[in-house]
């Protein structure tokens, strides 16, 4: 008489980006067994997230790496809208989270890095890169991923499997899974330079009649520029976008300087179920929403933060399927609220005829004259 073959691992985590990191972690720690299989041989460098919000600082406290973040990046206090160089809008972030009363801003590929070494420490062996997984077999007491390495088939048995793979996830095709999803009107032009603006820790967004530029402080005395073009300025250099953030600002950056400089579309996505058998879609490979406003990364850690328990207790023998029926309506839910968020910010931030633009940047500072209403959206933009 024959079984079913045991596995060779609790978990396997399809996707060494920084939300299988943060769950291949959080499971590392309750015990399991897991190997992240990531299809890069080696970190990206060309990272556009770079917002930590406060509930994203909060789901990574159980990975043990928010101290390192919170003292490497930018705590970003305060935000203000402009026109020019007048001021309309002022955002206090400190009213937002008792914790963590700001934005931190700091690139992703740091943010991976400091995950990559917390996951090092727990297990050596856990990250596997160069791992491309060309296809899955459920047979309903555990999943097996098949595909090659350095040239070489492989192959691996889990338990669970987390497909983590990002906005194209090859798993998400293999399973079938449902995604609603479609391309937005909107490309944006983003570099990282040298921070000559004297703004310090404050993120800016200029509201112009050409469409909107967004200022970020970096660690490391950069900043990053974000524009709102018409069409994707897929061929564009530094020297580009310096032109356009002086032709809309009258700021000069040092386009000599400039450290990354990425053009980008942007799309949606929702996936219907999240849980097929065995295997769970979390982060971009299960909703990808708009990367202004900088929400994906938290939302795929509070993905994270959640099912990461439940695995547990399913590992443990626990019937889980009624607890993951309810993880894929709440991380659904919260896709939902965070994608009509980054659309109203992008609505925002769309060019219009200048005396349009101007009529409405003055109903937006007079709203703002609240402070209690300034307060809740800030919450808002917050993601709280």
């Amino acid at each position: 008489m024959t079984g079913k073959p045991a596995a060779d691992v609790d978990v396997a985590v399809v996707g060494g980006g920084p939300v299988g990191l943060a769950l291949a972690i959080l499971l590392l720690q309750s015990g399991a067994s897991v190997r992240v299989l990531e299809r890069r041989t080696v970190r990206s460098s060309h990272s556009r997230a770079i917002g930590i919000h406060p509930p994203g600082l909060a789901a990574l406290e159980g990975t043990g790496v928010t101290e390192q973040l919170t003292r490497e990046g930018v705590q970003i206090r305060h935000g203000e809208a402009r026109s020019r160089e007048r001021d309309l809008v002022s955002l206090r972030f400190s009213k937002t989270s008792t914790r963590y009363p700001y934005v931190l801003a700091l690139p992703q590929e740091r943010t991976e890095h400091v995950l990559e070494d917390r996951l090092r420490a727990l297990d050596p062996r856990a990250l596997r890169r160069g791992w491309t997984v060309s296809s899955l077999a459920d047979d309903g007491a555990g999943v097996t991923l098949e595909g090659t390495s350095g040239g070489e088939p492989v192959r691996l048995r889990a338990s669970w499997v987390v497909a983590a793979d990002g906005a194209r996830s090859a798993l998400r095709t293999m399973l079938g899974a449902g995604a609603r999803g479609r391309r937005l009107k909107d490309s944006y032009l983003m570099g990282d330079f040298p921070d000559t603006t004297g703004d310090g820790p404050v993120g800016v967004l200029y509201l112009e009649p050409a469409g909107i530029v967004e200022s970020f402080p970096l660690p490391g005395g950069k900043r990053r520029w974000v524009v709102h073009t018409r069409t994707l300025h897929a061929d564009a250099d530094a020297k580009d976008l310096a032109r356009l953030v002086r032709q809309r600002t009258g700021r000069d950056i040092d386009a000599a300087g400039h450290t990354m400089l990425s053009a980008f579309s942007v799309n949606t996505t929702l996936v219907r179920e999240l849980v097929h058998g065995r295997t769970v879609l979390i982060g971009d490979a299960a909703h990808e929403v708009s990367p202004i406003g900088g929400q994906g990364m938290t939302l795929g850690w509070l993905d994270a933060a959640e099912l990461a328990p439940l695995l547990a207790a399913g590992l443990r023998g626990e019937d889980i399927s009624s607890e993951l029926g309810q993880f894929t309506r709440r991380r659904r839910r919260a896709a939902q609220i965070a994608s009509a968020q980054a659309q109203l910010n992008m609505a925002l931030g769309r060019p219009l005829p200048a005396g349009v633009m101007q009529a409405r940047n003055l109903v937006l500072a007079s709203f703002f004259q609240s402070r209690r209403l300034g307060d809740a959206v800030a919450r808002r933009f917050t993601m709280q």
